[in-house]
C-alpha cells in the first residue's frame, strides 16, 4: 500500500486515476478545487479543495502531511489550465493564470512534499505533446503549450537535484485524450484514448516507471493532436 497524491481529480483523467489507486488499495490524497461526491464516499481517498494557483492553499497540504501521512510515495501533477486564445489577444495576466497552476503549482507542492519524499519515490508530471521541443503546435495555446515545456525542464532538473535522495522525476507528455479540457481546445474533435484508458496508463507507469526510468520525458501518444 502505497500513499499517493493526484492533482486535478474533479474530473477526467486526475479523476479516474484516483479510483484506480483507491480501489488497488493504495490511500490516496486527491487535490482539485471541486470535489466529487463518488471520491468523498471512498475509503482510501481523503480529499482537500485545494486551489493550486493560490501559494497559501498549499498550507492544507503540508497540514494533512504532517498530521497524518508521514510520508509520500508518489505525486501525479495531473491538475492543468488550459486557454485557447490567440497570441495578439493573450495578455500577460492570461499567461501567469496559466503559469499558476501548470508551473508555479507543480513546483509548490513538490517543494512542501520534499520532507515526506523519501528513497524510492516517485514524481510524475502530465505535460502535453505541446511542450515538446519540435513537436506540431497549435495556434492558440501559446500560454498552454509554453507552461507544459516549463514542467518538462523544471522535471529534469528536479532529477538532477534529488538523484542522491533515491528521488526519481519523470513527465508524460501526452497526445488527445477525450476530456473536457481536449473539447474546450479542440472543439468537435474525437480522441482515440478515453480518459480511464490513460488513467491505466499513469497508473502503471506511477508505481514502476521509476525503476526504469529518472529525469526522462515520454511521449504517450498516438495521434496528433
Amino acid at each position: 500500500m502505497k500513499n499517493i497524491i493526484v492533482t486535478g481529480t474533479s474530473r477526467g483523467i486526475g479523476f479516474e486515476l484516483a479510483l484506480q489507486f483507491a480501489n488497488a488499495g493504495h490511500q490516496v490524497l486527491a487535490i482539485s478545487r471541486k470535489i466529487p461526491q463518488e471520491l468523498i464516499d471512498n475509503e482510501n481517498i481523503t480529499c482537500l479543495s485545494v486551489d493550486l494557483s493560490n501559494e497559501s492553499e498549499f498550507e492544507k497540504v503540508e497540514s494533512f502531511l504532517s498530521s497524518s501521512w508521514k510520508k509520500v510515495d508518489a505525486i501525479v501533477h495531473n491538475a492543468g489550465s488550459l486557454l485557447l486564445k490567440s497570441f495578439s489577444e493573450t495578455t500577460q495576466e492570461d499567461f501567469e493564470n496559466i503559469y499558476r497552476v501548470n508551473v508555479f503549482g507543480v513546483a509548490n507542492l513538490t517543494r512542501i512534499c520534499l520532507p515526506y519524499l523519501l528513497k524510492g519515490s516517485h514524481v510524475v508530471s502530465i505535460s502535453s505533446m505541446g511542450g515538446i521541443q519540435g513537436s506540431l503546435k497549435f495556434a492558440g495555446l501559446s500560454a498552454y503549450s509554453s507552461s507544459k515545456g516549463a514542467v518538462i525542464t523544471l522535471s529534469e532538473l528536479l532529477a538532477e537535484e534529488y538523484k542522491e535522495r533515491g528521488i526519481s522525476f519523470n513527465v508524460l507528455a501526452l497526445g488527445s485524450v477525450q476530456t473536457e479540457m481536449l473539447a474546450e481546445a479542440f472543439p468537435g474533435y474525437q480522441a482515440p484514448i478515453s480518459a480511464s484508458e490513460m488513467a491505466d496508463y499513469i497508473f502503471n507507469f506511477t508505481l514502476t516507471g521509476n525503476k526504469y526510468f529518472n529525469g526522462k520525458v515520454l511521449q504517450v501518444s498516438s495521434t496528433n493532436p
